[in-house]
């Protein structure tokens, strides 16, 4: 009886470990995309981007991503999340950003700011496109 009254710390920090860990899978479970008037808004957890239209440069869709040094981030299962640096710009800081749910399906490749890139995709391969198709159509005409 003595044993169970002095662990009572413990298991009380056992279980609040487990709740913020599980918060924690939740807010990475899916890629939440906004959009408003001047931009696009990617959030999966702890990595947040805004991508303003007026900046945008390029939309492609992509079957693979190049092989990247993760800085930091997850995979698990099919999904990639983080921040990543390509093996072919190591010695700049060149970050790019992955949204990618399901690494089987095709993926959008974001440019931006006439260098900055991020790799998104959503867990249906159909919504993937319908968003590439939005994107490119707020695509800045150059003349």
């Amino acid at each position: 009886m003595r044993l169970l009254r002095n662990n009572w710390f413990w298991n009380i920090i056992l279980v609040l470990t487990l709740i913020i860990c599980a918060m924690v899978l939740a807010m990475h479970f899916k890629n939440w995309i906004g959009a408003d008037d001047d931009g696009l808004n990617l959030r999966s957890g702890f990595y947040r981007v805004h991508v303003p239209y007026q900046e945008l440069d390029s939309v492609l869709l992509v079957d693979r991503i190049p092989p990247m040094q993760r800085i930091n981030g997850f995979s698990a299962l099919e999904k990639e999340k983080g921040i990543f640096r390509e093996f072919k710009d190591s010695l700049t800081n060149k970050r790019v950003h992955v949204f990618v749910d399901n690494i089987g399906h095709q993926k959008i490749k974001l440019v931006y700011r006439d260098s900055v890139y991020i790799y998104l995709n959503l867990k249906d391969s159909v919504e993937t496109i319908q968003l590439m198709n939005n994107l490119s159509a707020k695509i800045p005409n150059v003349e």
